[in-house]
């Protein structure tokens, strides 16, 4: 991991045990990282989290080279936390700057969108729900 991805996410990220966890915790050694933008009240987002956690899943099988990170926009901590809990990955914790910085970073209009970066946070998608949700797993590889 690179400084610049470092300075792109910051730290702390929290999981769905509600442990704060810093930048090496969360993200380890992954190679590439998905920005998850969602949020529970949303149709879409619900029916893409299933799709992207099964991918994410499938790829955790023989690698940790990828990870993701969910960026909430729940109207509150309690809705956060238990969309949270149905995911496999780290969060940036509720009501953090960086919420609104990562979504003005990358023009973020509607949700879900998920933005992937490599680990020296170079945007490698801009489109990666419509790229998981076409090829699953293997368009997680394909970032590799």
């Amino acid at each position: 991991m690179s400084a610049e991805l470092k300075t792109l996410l910051g730290e702390p990220f929290v999981n769905r045990e509600g442990q704060t966890l810093n930048f090496e915790q969360a993200l380890g050694s992954a190679e590439v990282i998905g920005i998850y933008f969602s949020a529970h009240w949303c149709p879409p987002c619900r029916g893409f989290t299933p799709m992207l956690a099964e991918a994410y899943d499938e790829v955790k099988k023989s690698h940790n080279k990828f990870q993701v990170v969910f960026v909430t926009s729940d109207q509150d901590e309690a809705h956060m936390k238990e969309y949270l809990s149905d995911m496999p990955w780290v969060a940036i914790p509720f009501g953090d700057p960086r919420i609104a910085a990562l979504k003005s970073k990358y023009g973020v209009r509607g949700i879900p969108t998920l933005v992937v970066v490599d680990g020296k946070g170079e945007t490698k998608s801009l489109n990666g729900r419509n790229d998981v949700a076409s090829n699953g797993a293997d368009a997680i590889n394909a970032w590799l």
